[in-house]
């Protein structure tokens, strides 16, 4: 079974905006989560229907293999005309997932945010391949991370298949630019000859450090790439926390069944695929009108087939 998580817009008032907006992308995710999937549970008390199981929620909905946590109504969209904004998303493939699925969930992870604002395209999309580590002091760090084990030595084809993929988004109209994250000069030199269409963005985190390499300045400079700096970690979402976060107990929001044999939840072991961030921009007051997250998460036999 797929299940589908999602934050809806966390651009709302009063004290807990201000917390979304200084947090890690990690707490920030899994704090919005959180609060959604209460909001959904206070809310559906006053239901009279439910489309689930009795072993779940009422407000969760199942539509054949996938279960939407909180029930998605994509409703809402964005208030004005879609010319008005700008509409950035950051796709992370999580460590430990099979490339070969990368593809798979590109298009899934777009259609959501499409379908939640309602637009037939966005502006920029960033993705976030694993076990790629930015070091500002050693911008030579594609030999760096071979040498530790934190890529996979076939992962570079692998990243150039994905991004054939993101290039046919692109042709069709749905992504109008891409991006790249934690690419320092000596990897972009390496990937750009394999692109039809080349990054306009790479997004680095200096973390503490704010001294971005030369060579990737001159380098970025020369290739008419755009640096810009994240506050998100490498990994995202990790299983412990999405079974916390999905399981029985005070913390959790008892999706998942609380033994191995148990008919009170969502039975097999849980494990997140990819998470997606998405922000809309009102273009002329730079206001921040929508910002969330979606994330996928399989159960049960899909787990198996990984390889």
């Amino acid at each position: 079974m797929k299940l589908i998580l999602s934050t809806s817009n966390i651009m709302i008032s009063g004290e807990t905006v201000i917390r979304h907006l200084t947090e890690k992308s990690n707490v920030e995710l899994i704090n919005s989560l959180r609060d959604n999937f209460l909001a959904a549970q206070q809310s559906s008390t006053t239901a009279t229907t439910t489309t689930t199981p009795s072993s779940l929620p009422t407000w969760t909905k199942q539509d054949n293999d996938t279960l939407y946590i909180p029930t998605a109504s994509f409703a809402h969209g964005l208030s004005e005309e879609r010319p008005q904004y700008d509409i950035t998303v950051k796709l992370f493939y999580l460590p430990g997932i099979p490339a070969s699925r990368r593809c798979a969930h590109t298009r899934e992870a777009i259609d959501l945010v499409l379908k939640e604002l309602h637009v037939d395209s966005i502006d920029l999309l960033i993705v976030s391949f694993p076990g790629i580590l930015f070091d500002a002091d050693d911008d030579s760090e594609e030999e760096t991370l071979s040498d530790t084990g934190s890529e996979e030595p076939d992962d570079f084809d692998n990243m150039i298949q994905t991004w054939r993929t993101l290039e046919e988004l692109h042709a069709k109209g749905m992504i109008s630019q891409l991006g790249v994250a934690e690419f320092g000069s000596e990897r972009l030199a390496r990937f750009l000859p394999h692109t039809s269409v080349k990054p306009s963005v790479n997004q680095i985190n200096l973390k503490d450090c704010c001294v971005v390499p030369k060579s990737l300045i001159l380098y970025a400079r020369q290739e008419k790439i755009q640096l810009l700096t994240h506050n998100d970690c490498m990994d995202i979402l990790p299983v412990g926390t999405t079974r916390e976060l999905l399981g029985p107990g005070e913390r959790g929001a008892g999706i998942l069944a609380s033994a191995p044999d148990a008919t009170d939840g969502v039975q097999g072991h849980v494990e997140p695929q990819w998470v997606v961030k998405y922000t809309a921009v009102v273009k002329d007051r730079g206001v921040v009108e929508n910002k969330g997250y979606f994330a996928l998460a399989d159960v049960g036999s899909c787990v198996q087939e990984r390889s």
